[in-house]
């Protein structure tokens, strides 16, 4: 990073989680990006869980700080700016954004101290509508 921009990570943002080994892998691939803002709505296995821990290995101090958050709307209410992940064509206009223009646009809106985030939906189902309009 250069010294003319802040370092604003964008947050990852697990919704309905479905396994502990699932969000631990998510954080080791987290740490593996430098990114350590895991943030966690409605873990289905509860919360603390020890397999997250465990499979997250180096990275376990990841899933230890991640807060858990109710809802969607919680988790993400201090970001600018939120995408949503999905791989279903959704009735919606909404402007679609590849992944590579989406961390450009982060990019940008992190020099002016704006934060962002990307949203997970569950492993079996996905996001829902509602949570997709939210971003």
């Amino acid at each position: 990073m250069d010294d003319t921009s802040p370092d604003i990570q964008p947050a990852v943002i697990l919704v309905r989680p479905q396994l502990g080994q699932n969000i631990g892998a998510a954080a080791r691939a987290m740490w593996n990006c430098g990114l350590s803002d895991l943030r966690l709505v409605a873990p289905r296995d509860g919360w603390p869980n020890v397999q997250a821990v465990a499979a997250a290995t180096a990275a376990d101090w990841i899933v230890e700080k991640a807060p858990v958050f109710e809802t969607v709307e919680e988790a993400v209410a201090d970001l600018h700016h939120v995408y949503a992940t999905t791989a279903r064509t959704r009735d919606m206009l909404k402007q679609v954004a590849t992944p590579q223009s989406a961390a450009r646009e982060l990019r940008a809106a992190a020099t002016v101290g704006e934060r962002g985030g990307f949203l997970f939906g569950p492993e079996r189902t996905g996001l829902e509508n509602d949570e997709v309009s939210l971003a």
